[in-house]
């Protein structure tokens, strides 16, 4: 899920530095070129979210999760959203962070002074992007993804057992 993340952030990261979203059509003509910029900054940002999510961003996550809900008598899709929730919570300005200083300082130029507040306004672009894309689109895509490639066919199963019987 890490790739597919970072890959939909840097869309919407790439679009917004092309202009796309104060065009006629906004985010609704975004042209190929975006894409594939986005593939190039989401293969090397995907490894950062991989990273951070593993050192500390899924355990934070659970943790939020678990002073909230009790998985043993609430809901498990709403223990699984709360847990998305919390993780989104920390890797957002993590993220940001990170991609303040790699494409603002060091490859745009900023002053290291100006970071703190080119990290805010990055967290303010990003957050409301990060959390819709994880809830509804990354996460939901990748549990699919993983539904299909590793869970063997119910119907294959169940005439298996039938034949073994």
């Amino acid at each position: 899920m890490s790739y597919l993340m970072a890959y939909g952030m840097e869309v919407y990261n790439v679009a917004i530095r092309f202009g796309t979203h104060i065009s006629a059509g906004g985010f609704s003509d975004l042209s190929p070129i975006v894409f594939l910029e986005a593939a190039k900054e989401a293969s090397f940002m995907g490894l950062f979210v991989f990273v951070f999510s593993s050192l500390f961003g899924n355990r934070i996550g659970a943790s939020f999760a678990a002073k909230r809900v009790d998985p043993s008598r609430d809901n498990p899709y709403v223990c699984m959203l709360l847990r998305q929730a919390g993780t989104i919570a920390i890797m957002c300005p993590t993220m940001s962070l990170v991609a303040s200083i790699l494409f603002g300082v060091v490859l745009g130029g900023v002053q290291l002074s100006q970071l703190p507040s080119l990290w805010i306004g990055t967290v303010i672009k990003n957050y409301p992007m990060a959390f819709f894309w994880n809830m509804f689109g990354a996460a939901p895509l990748t549990r699919l993804l993983f539904q299909l490639i590793f869970q063997p066919d119910k119907r294959k199963a169940a005439a298996l057992n039938e034949v073994s019987a």
